[in-house]
């Protein structure tokens, strides 16, 4: 034996020599495919420390070692680019895999297809394209496969059911626009799975995930889903987060859903479902339910008031009624309960706040009656009351007069009486108190919240003067008094707000002189002060208010002269009417656009007899004898061959039918502005080669006007059939754009009609057609845009730009900035979607289009332009279309104003509305 030994001994030095002298070689080669992977990324700062050393590669930053081995490849947020290269898969020990957070391109890298040993792969956040190998099953250990937020596309393979290991499945935000395959139920370990925010072709969930026992959480938003929620979702035991919302679901929700223990969070809101909630509910640990933008029916269940970790409560946009429970008031952990736009009824719970930290507390749009909860301020923490279109009534609770959370108040269109709290008016975060359509009584205070920006109170009763003190005011935006019981002058104080756009102070009873500085309101965009005494003159300087866009000052005692300085504003309304203003009205004003802007002022005169007022002399008028003698003779004379000419045009018109019906009648020139052509030189330019574009009446044609340059001619042809018609569709257009002055709305230079023919003829706008940019001329109209007053439904054939005006513009007949806000809004469905504004058929255009597609819980991205949707810049487009739906919201008041809209695509405003916004369109 002790011959053998020292030979044993041999043996066993040379094995470990050689093990060592193979480990050795391994590490070395595991380090070189680190510096070729440096290389191929070229060198990001991030990896400056993997640098040959006499360190090992296992200190290197990224990169984690067992038993001197590379198991873990930890790389995410490292600013890499470029592809993952297929000598990765030397590292053959990788059992962690991380690249998320980078610039990673290509197709799934084909080198993991080697890493065996791999557990842990987390490819997110990058810009793979292309589709998951049907092969994904060959990575048998993974347990954690995350992919979220690429661009992967295709469909889901079916291998990824074989994965026994995988417990973690996150696939969302990628463009995934196949099927998701039913075998992903057999994952019986699976605990995570998120597939939301797809464009899956439409499909149904499989019946065969309820046999994911494990499944803690479920996310599949915006995925296209359709069909009915399996009844057998109740046998996911382990389920504690649900959420199928933003889809096409249908049916009842199942009863065994609101059965599941360990459930949590249920989110189903923007789908279609339809039934009642279901009556038992026995998830006592949810914590969030949002049931909301559905077609919801009956009441809200009882049980919800067992629901002692219920936090958020979100049902509005449905058509629930009845009363609300109790004893949800008494929900101790409540913190948002909106409830809007539904058709409840009865009382708010009292006790609503009274135990919880109440933050939201949403309930407009609803029958409900009764008062205000005392508490809803009791935890100090509400941010929003919002219960306008109600009939709510009493005085406001107790609690809101030390609300030092409150942003935002609106509770408009209610019954409520008596005086606001002081408190409320000083609440030290409030920015909107929107109280108008009540009755409340009483006087404005002298200060107020310092963040108050938005202030309406119009259509009560509150009454004294406007006392202004101090700069808590200074933030001011709107300000609406209007239909209130004031008393007093307009206090100088009132000028000195920077920030104020609307000044609405009319139906008062103000009395005195203008403020003298009432120029210093630099960004004022709409004033009106009429119905009330106010007197003395219009103050010279209104011409330094560049900004404003809507003057009412009618239905005063101002007296004196119109200041030519107001001719340099560019106002889309002036109201002077019913004052006692005299002389000459500024020249910027003969117009027709403001022929009603000056009735009722005896003193008042005009240089053109088109306007509804006296012409003035140019000289004195001497009264005699034989002057009237004389006047007479010659208005007889003027008179009798007026009657003469009549008769004889009458005779010329009706031979000239008789002989020759095929010639045109006599043309009738109607202009709106100074010109120097005449009909002639129109008429002879309505040839087949001028033609530029063809609509629902007529079509389009580029003349050259002489001396004047190019006009653009809509020529509307008559038929028998529909002469009454068109003819109320050509007065129609005639009305509104003869009268209009606006930036960006072409001006309608003349009309010119025959008994066949009618012709608007409008300034040609060369390269500067917002359609033409916007549609890339997929096809040619004209740039006119018009509301046929009383038949709403036959405006397509004569406005060639239906869609961006307002609906509410066919009673108004008035142009302001919310009409504005609306129009834009409608350019920018036009940018994201690259539909025209007229989209749609007879009854709807492209805003309610934008607007019932959103109701309908439809996924965004799939009317976005696919000309210019880029994967990088689809969030963003995604945000410009939900503000063109907000801007084009069927109530005025509802749209933001066009500073708020330049701050929200600036990115620096998310504005604090009622819900995700109370969108309501006819």
């Amino acid at each position: 034996m002790s011959e053998i030994t020292p030979i044993v001994l041999l043996i066993h030095f040379l094995t470990l020599i050689h093990f060592l002298h193979a480990n050795s070689q391994f590490h070395d080669q595991e380090q070189a495919v680190l510096l070729r992977l440096k290389q191929h990324w070229q060198n990001p700062l991030s990896l400056e420390q993997w640098t040959p050393s006499n360190s090992s590669h296992c200190t290197w930053p990224g990169v984690v070692c067992t038993d001197n081995y590379i198991t873990q490849l930890i790389l995410d947020n490292k600013n890499i680019s470029g592809t993952i290269p297929p000598f990765l898969s030397d590292l053959k020990n990788l059992t962690f895999l991380n690249f998320s957070n980078n610039n990673i391109i290509g197709k799934f890298p084909v080198a993991v297809h080697n890493l065996s040993k791999l557990e842990i792969l987390d490819l997110s956040q990058n810009y793979i394209v292309g589709t998951i190998p049907d092969d994904i099953d060959c990575l048998a250990r993974l347990s954690y496969l995350n992919l979220y937020a690429n661009n992967f596309s295709g469909n889901i393979p079916a291998a990824i059911g074989l994965l026994p290991e995988l417990r973690t499945l996150r696939l969302y935000d990628n463009q995934f626009n196949g099927t998701f395959p039913p075998e992903i139920g057999n994952l019986s370990k699976l605990e995570e799975l998120s597939m939301a925010h797809n464009g899956f072709s439409p499909s149904r969930l499989h019946s065969s995930f309820t046999q994911l026992k494990k499944l803690k959480m479920l996310w599949i938003s915006g995925a296209n889903l359709i069909g009915e929620i399996p009844k057998m979702i109740g046998e996911m035991v382990a389920l504690e987060h649900l959420d199928l919302s933003s889809n096409k679901l249908t049916g009842n929700i199942p009863g065994s859903l609101f059965m599941l223990m360990n459930l949590r969070v249920l989110w189903l809101y923007k789908n279609k479902l339809s039934g009642e909630i279901p009556r038992v509910v026995e998830a006592l640990n949810l914590t969030s339910v949002d049931l909301s933008v559905n077609n919801l029916t009956g009441t809200i269940p009882f049980d919800f008031g067992k629901l002692d970790k219920l936090s958020g409560l979100s049902l509005f946009s449905n058509q629930l009624s009845g009363e609300i429970p109790e004893s949800i008031g008494r929900l101790p952990a409540l913190k948002d309960f909106k409830l809007f736009s539904n058709n409840l009824s009865g009382s708010i719970p009292p006790d609503l706040g009274r135990y919880s930290a109440l933050e939201r507390f949403e309930v407009c749009s609803n029958r409900l009656t009764g008062k205000l909860p005392e508490y809803l301020c009791h935890g100090g923490t509400l941010r929003g009351v919002v219960a306008f279109d109600n009939k709510i009534g009493g005085e406001l609770p107790k609690s809101l007069e030390n609300c030092s959370s409150l942003l935002v108040v609106r509770m408009s269109n209610n019954a409520f009486f008596g005086n606001i709290p002081v408190g409320l008016w000083t609440a030290l975060n409030l920015q909107q108190l929107m109280i108008s359509d009540n009755l409340f009584t009483g006087e404005l205070p002298n200060e107020v919240s310092t963040s108050l920006s938005r202030l309406e109170i119009s259509n009560n009763k509150f009454s004294g003067s406007i006392s202004i003190e101090g700069s808590s005011w200074r933030n001011l935006v709107v300000f609406n008094a209007s239909n209130n019981q004031f008393t007093g002058t307009i206090p100088l104080e009132l000028t000195d707000l920077p920030n104020l756009t609307v000044l609405l102070l009319d139906k008062n009873q103000l009395t005195g002189a203008l403020p003298p500085n009432i120029f210093s309101l630099k960004s004022l965009n709409i004033l009106n002060l009429s119905q009330n005494q106010l007197s003395g003159e219009i103050p010279e300087k209104f011409g330094f208010l560049t900004d404003l866009a809507k003057l009412d000052l009618s239905d005063n005692q101002f007296s004196g002269k119109i200041p030519p300085q107001l001719g340099s504003l560019k106002l889309v309304f002036l109201n002077l009417s019913s004052n006692n203003l005299m002389g000459k009205i500024p020249t910027e004003y003969e117009d027709v656009a403001y022929a009603t802007s000056f009735l009722n002022n005896p003193g008042l005169c005009t240089r053109r007899s088109s306007l509804y007022l006296k012409v003035c002399n140019s000289r004195p008028h001497k009264s005699s004898k034989t002057s009237t003698q004389f006047l007479a003779l010659i208005l007889s004379t003027l008179f009798a061959a007026f009657l003469l000419a009549l008769l004889f045009a009458f005779i010329m018109i009706r031979v000239h039918r008789k002989r020759n019906h095929r010639l045109d009648s006599e043309w009738k020139f109607i202009n709106f502005h100074k010109l120097n052509f005449t009909e002639s030189n129109i008429v002879s330019g309505l040839k087949e080669s001028n033609l530029i574009g063809s609509g629902g009446s007529g079509k389009v044609y580029r003349v050259a006007a002489n001396g004047f340059g190019d006009v653009a001619v809509k020529r509307i042809s008559n038929n028998r059939n529909s002469d009454q018609k068109l003819e109320k569709e050509f007065l129609a257009e005639i009305e509104i754009l003869g009268t209009i002055r606006h930036l960006n709305i072409v001006k309608l230079l003349c009309c010119i009609s025959n008994d066949n023919s009618k012709l608007l003829v409008y300034e040609y706008m060369e390269k500067r057609s917002l359609d033409q940019w916007v549609h890339s001329e997929r096809k040619a109209k004209s740039a006119s845009a018009s509301v046929n007053h009383g038949e709403l439904a036959t405006v397509s054939a004569v406005a060639g730009s239906l869609g961006y005006i307002a609906p509410e513009y066919a009673q108004t007949v008035r142009v302001n900035e919310k009409i504005d806000v609306y129009s834009f809004g409608v350019v920018l469905l036009e940018l994201t979607t690259g539909k025209a504004a007229n989209y749609g058929d007879e009854d709807t255009c492209l805003a309610k289009w934008a607007w019932r597609h959103m109701q309908e819980g439809k996924p965004i991205v799939d009317v976005l332009d696919e000309e210019v949707k880029e994967p990088c810049y689809v969030d963003e487009m995604r945000d410009v279309f939900k503000l063109g739906v907000f801007c084009t919201s069927m109530l005025p008041s509802e749209r933001p104003n066009m500073k708020e809209v330049v701050q929200i695509l600036l990115g620096r405003n998310r504005r604090w509305v009622c819900g995700r916004k109370n969108m309501r369109h006819a």
